[in-house]
């Protein structure tokens, strides 16, 4: 199962991005989802480091596997849970 997380619409309030992000992450991590896409587009990369950043804090990082970058589109974020 995959969730998915665009940031379109949300991306000028930081809050909200933050709360998108945690939300999405804590929900995957309760049910069995194995793939989380989170889409911050390509722009100017700020949204996506800022995503990043937030992966990495300790008690997000400790309920994913792996966070990478798609290969096929910059403008994704792959966080893998298996």
């Amino acid at each position: 199962m995959t969730l998915t997380l665009d940031l379109h619409p949300i991306f000028r309030n930081h809050q909200d991005i933050d709360q998108a992000v945690r939300s999405t992450i804590f929900k995957a991590a309760k049910t069995d989802v194995e793939l989380v896409v989170i889409i911050p587009g390509k722009g100017s990369q700020k949204l996506k480091s800022r995503v990043l950043a937030l992966l990495r804090q300790p008690h997000l990082k400790k309920l994913y596997k792996s966070v990478e970058p798609d290969p096929e589109n910059l403008g994704r974020v792959l966080v893998r849970f298996r």
